[in-house]
């Protein structure tokens, strides 16, 4: 019994760490290319993920071809806290793309149930990647009817993410919010990423008293 008790405390650090380090990366080795069989494991991770109603109405298309990744990228808005960068330079582009396409056939309620379900597997899949050295960048704001068209779906996919991904060539510092309040993370003349977080005690609310 001790043997496992110590096997699950090993465990809850070593997932700790990796949620720890899996952090947003938006610079990439480019010229690194990600195993289609890695691929296929992240998605799986994905799929495993808990769904509302079970609907499992999401669906994943891997962009690899760097064609289409060159013609994916301009349709891709990188960094709302950074308006001067346009996003990563050539040579610092991701190596593959995962774009989370709903389903409406298999939705079973409203389509912000999907957005919880996204919220999930796309999380089961960065984990993944980190374990394996590879970080990633959920992407929201895109053209999706140009990436509809791009990506040949028809009215019944709808892309709701695109998540980036590949080796990092960028540096990230999670560091706490500083008594000014500002959230927004930025680059430092090193090109180093610095992510302010809220400390927990500002999170963590206290329990109403007893009545």
């Amino acid at each position: 019994m001790a043997k496992a008790a110590d096997c699950g405390r090993e465990g809850r650090m070593a997932l700790a760490e990796l949620v720890a380090r899996t952090r947003t990366v938006r610079r990439f080795r480019e010229e690194a290319p990600l195993a289609p069989a890695l691929l296929e494991q992240l998605v799986d991770l994905a799929r495993l993920g808990g769904s509302a109603r079970n609907a499992q109405s999401l669906c994943y298309l891997v962009v690899t071809e760097p064609a289409l990744r060159a013609a994916l990228f301009p349709l891709l808005a990188w960094a709302g806290y950074l308006p001067d960068w346009p996003g990563p330079a050539a040579g610092e582009r991701p190596a593959a793309y995962v774009v989370c396409v709903l389903d409406r056939e298999r939705q079973r309620g409203p389509e912000s149930e999907a957005h919880f379900d996204l919220g999930i597997s796309t999380q089961n899949l960065l984990l993944g990647a980190a374990e394996h050295g590879v970080m990633g960048c959920r992407i929201g704001a895109f053209h999706a009817a140009k990436v509809r068209t791009l990506l040949q779906l028809d009215a019944r996919y709808q892309p709701l993410l695109v998540v980036a991904l590949g080796e990092p060539a960028e540096t990230v510092v999670v560091e706490t919010v500083g008594t000014d309040g500002d959230i927004r993370y930025w680059h430092d003349t090193d090109g180093v990423h610095h992510v302010p977080k809220r400390p927990l005690g500002d999170i963590l609310l206290a329990p109403p008293a007893r009545p």
